[in-house]
């Protein structure tokens, strides 16, 4: 049909012939002599005449060997198996997504019927100001101007040359001390701010102390080069070819000491980075669908799971009821899991592409895929790389040049990350409790087992339960002795 033709060829004595599709050949009579298999003919039907049988039949393909119409098996692993090589499981995704949508869709369901509405509008509201008069948060953010400033007066004396380098060091040190100390004081001691608005507050201090950290850093390199005679060099990152993710990468070149404006100094202020640079990476333009896709992905979520969990936890907490402690610390567990999640994606995909769309800045890369962990120490360098970038340039590395083994540098690292997390939780509940330094400080021997006994698939499962499981302990930690403290002894 359609023009094709086909070959015959003699039956096979004593067999029958096995269908096979393939290209139709030029009508030809087999001339082999040898029963009509030697032209290697794949038969795809046959019919007998005059006492003989007959084989209507096409070429093989040419990869075949041996009887080629027989073979239809290779060898192969299963999709499923680690050795496939197989990595296109999307589907099976959108499956675990639709699960998860419909499993707790009816748990917080459930969850309204009998509670209620537990989050508001007004409730919201009353996170961020006690009195609507009063706006200590928003008056702290502002005051941290006056810190940039100084940071800004400082770096033009030092590179105008009226300012000795120790004297700089010096004033910077107490420069940046003030940055965490300062706001750290007006929460202690100012009853109108509120945990959540403290926490916001001390947040916004925390960035303007790390990105000050790395202006004085990088300017101070800058004046060591200039000093021999040489330009400054391009950080590694900035000398590779950007990506063209969005478009062309645009540059205007800045030089030292040019850099020292209030301009310069304010764009890396909000642009969604923490290492300084002269120059950084800009795209040429704003595209406009990719940003309201971020915009319409930044929608609030509410708490409503969480709160009647944690309220239900106080009792067994006080009680010391160490079986009912465990089943609230797993019913919590999932939900504040979520929470995070949802908040990663939230603030690391959404709200940082968005500041990075409208400032033009060139470099996304927020994360990495922290979800394939196998090691604690690598969820840790990819989850936050912003942070990572920043420890790695203005921490680790200058430990490691001063003669610091890495062992020495990475536990240092975690107990620096161990105390910002201290500092973002006790002072704005003003309570001192160790749990959140803990918590990090366990990373350390946490990494070392993982690494020595637990490898792929289980050093990823080790990962998650650290994350499931860490952060439910350390939230009804803060939140009994919190409650404690403020509720129980009115009550």
């Amino acid at each position: 049909p359609g023009g094709g033709a086909v070959t015959l060829c003699r039956h096979p004595p004593g067999g029958s012939p096995a269908p096979w599709g393939g290209p139709t050949v030029p009508l030809r009579p087999p001339s082999d002599g040898l029963g009509g298999w030697g032209q290697g003919l794949v038969p795809t039907g046959f019919f007998g005449e005059g006492g003989l049988s007959w084989v209507l039949g096409c070429d093989p393909p040419p990869s075949s060997s041996g009887c080629p119409w027989l073979g239809c098996h290779k060898v192969q692993e299963s999709l499923l198996s680690s050795a496939s090589g197989y990595s296109n499981y999307r589907g099976i995704l959108n499956w675990c997504v639709v699960m998860l949508v419909l499993s707790n869709a009816r748990l917080f369901l459930e969850n309204l019927i009998k509670y209620g509405i537990l989050v508001d509008p007004i409730q919201v509201v009353s996170l961020f100001l006690k009195d609507p008069y009063s706006w200590p948060s928003l008056c702290l953010i502002i005051a941290a101007n006056v810190f940039v400033v100084v940071a800004l007066a400082l770096e033009r004396r030092l590179a105008a040359g009226s300012l000795s380098e120790g004297a700089g060091a010096a004033l910077h040190t107490l420069n940046l001390l003030a940055i965490l100390c300062f706001p750290a004081g007006v929460v202690l001691v100012v009853t109108s701010i509120t945990p959540v608005g403290a926490v916001f507050t001390l947040a916004i201090y925390t960035i303007v102390f790390l990105k000050l950290f790395s202006f004085r850093d990088v300017n101070k390199w800058c004046r060591e080069r200039r000093e021999v005679k040489t330009a400054p060099p391009a950080p590694e990152d900035s000398l590779a070819p950007a990506k063209k993710a969005n478009g062309d990468v645009g540059r205007n070149e800045v030089t030292y000491p040019a850099n020292l404006t209030y301009r310069n100094l304010y764009y890396f202020l909000f642009a969604p980075t923490l290492c300084y640079e002269l120059n950084f990476p800009r795209s040429p333009r704003v595209r406009k669908r990719f940003l309201l896709r971020r915009l319409f992905e930044m929608r609030r979520f509410l708490f409503q799971w969480m709160v009647p969990t944690i309220q239900n936890s106080m009792k067994p907490f006080r009680d010391m009821d160490y079986s009912r402690i465990i089943e609230r610390l797993l019913k919590l567990a999932v939900p504040n899991h979520l929470i995070w999640l949802i908040f990663f994606y939230w603030f690391f995909h959404s709200c940082l592409n968005v500041v990075a769309e409208v400032m033009q800045f060139g470099d996304r890369e927020f994360y990495r895929d922290w979800w394939n962990s196998e090691s604690v120490t690598y969820f840790w360098q990819n989850w936050n790389i912003p942070v990572h970038k920043w420890c790695l340039r203005h921490f680790y590395k200058p430990m490691l040049k001063r003669g610091a083994s890495k062992w020495a540098a990475q536990t240092a690292v975690f107990l620096a990350s161990a105390f910002f997390h201290e500092y973002l939780l006790s002072v704005p509940l003003k309570m001192l409790r160790p749990w959140a330094f803990m918590g990090m400080a366990a990373q350390i021997p946490l990494a070392w087992f993982v690494s020595k006994f637990l490898r792929g698939n289980y050093g990823n499962a080790a990962v998650w339960m650290s994350l499931i499981i860490g952060q439910p302990i350390a939230v009804l930690m803060y939140v009994h002795d919190y409650y404690v403290l403020n509720y129980e002894g009115n009550q």
